[in-house]
């Protein structure tokens, strides 16, 4: 079977940093980013350097052309923490959403596979979850969020409804990938916030549970739900005893079968953290 093409953004990023060993080997890659350095300081020379942000998709369109589908990964940085960004640094970043849909719709391509987050519904995790009202998130609830980073995520879902509906012509194939914890847990981070330790444990997604994750939302041919719409949202975390986020729809539709477990992963550090003296119950 020859190789896809695909097409990744945000490409000198992190998320992008654990998928290129593998990616570069099993497909066809374009890479886009607004600079080739990494900010280990790296340069990935194969990446062009494209402003997404841009509204004139004519800078740009030339590398969309014949790509079947797209990562999109990128994202206009800001500083501060999620509770503090922009509005406008996260309008720039729908924009920037929109500019991959509509360039995508208008070349043909047949898939985007757009990383959302986590935050796109953070306000159940902060006003239910913790306070033990709610158990298990699932993705077909109506996002909230109560904060503009989670805003724009989950303007980057409805947005690709729109597109994935068909109504702009044709139906473009959309998965959103609303990530967790992506990194390695550090416990002396969390020295004083045992419940914080104990979230990321639940969001913890590997690295080979992420790069299988987005290959096979970029593979499984079939993505159309009951209605026919080929749009999907799924959490992105591994497979955590602790987990809140449901990620049961991710198995039947994709085949996602999570390889790890972050009470496996970090079993030393949660004995000596959280199951010492006087600990306390709960997953959060």
């Amino acid at each position: 079977m020859a190789k896809r093409n695909v097409l990744i953004t945000g490409a000198a990023g992190y998320l992008a940093g654990q998928l290129l060993p593998v990616f570069r080997e099993r497909y066809h890659l374009t890479l886009l980013d607004i600079r080739k350095q990494r900010r280990d300081g790296t340069l990935l020379q194969d990446i062009n350097e494209v402003d997404l942000v841009d509204h004139n998709l004519e800078n740009y369109r030339k590398y969309f052309k014949g790509i079947d589908a797209v990562v999109h990964l990128g994202f206009k940085g800001n500083t501060g923490d999620f509770r503090t960004t922009s509005f406008f640094d996260e309008l720039d970043n729908v924009r920037m959403a929109y500019n991959i849909y509509q360039v995508s719709l208008e070349e043909g391509i047949r898939r985007v596979v757009m990383a959302s987050s986590n935050h796109a519904a953070d306000w159940y995790e902060h006003q239910l979850i913790r306070s033990r009202k709610l158990d298990m998130l699932t993705p077909d609830v109506p996002p909230r969020s109560d904060n503009y980073y989670g805003w724009a995520k989950s303007t980057y879902e409805a947005l690709g409804f729109v597109y994935a509906s068909g109504t702009r012509g044709r139906k473009l194939q959309v998965i959103q990938l609303r990530i967790g914890a992506p990194r390695p847990i550090d416990v002396k981070l969390f020295k004083d916030n045992p419940l914080g330790y104990k979230r990321d444990l639940g969001a913890y997604l590997s690295e080979r549970d992420w790069r299988q994750l987005v290959i096979k939302s970029i593979e499984t041919e079939n993505i159309d739900d009951e209605q026919g719409i080929p749009f999907h949202i799924f959490y992105g975390i591994s497979d955590n005893a602790r987990a809140f986020w449901s990620i049961a729809n991710a198995r039947k539709v994709i085949g996602y079968q999570p390889e790890d477990d972050s009470e496996v992963a970090f079993a030393e550090d949660i004995r000596q953290f959280l199951t010492g003296e006087n600990p306390k119950p709960g997953k959060l």
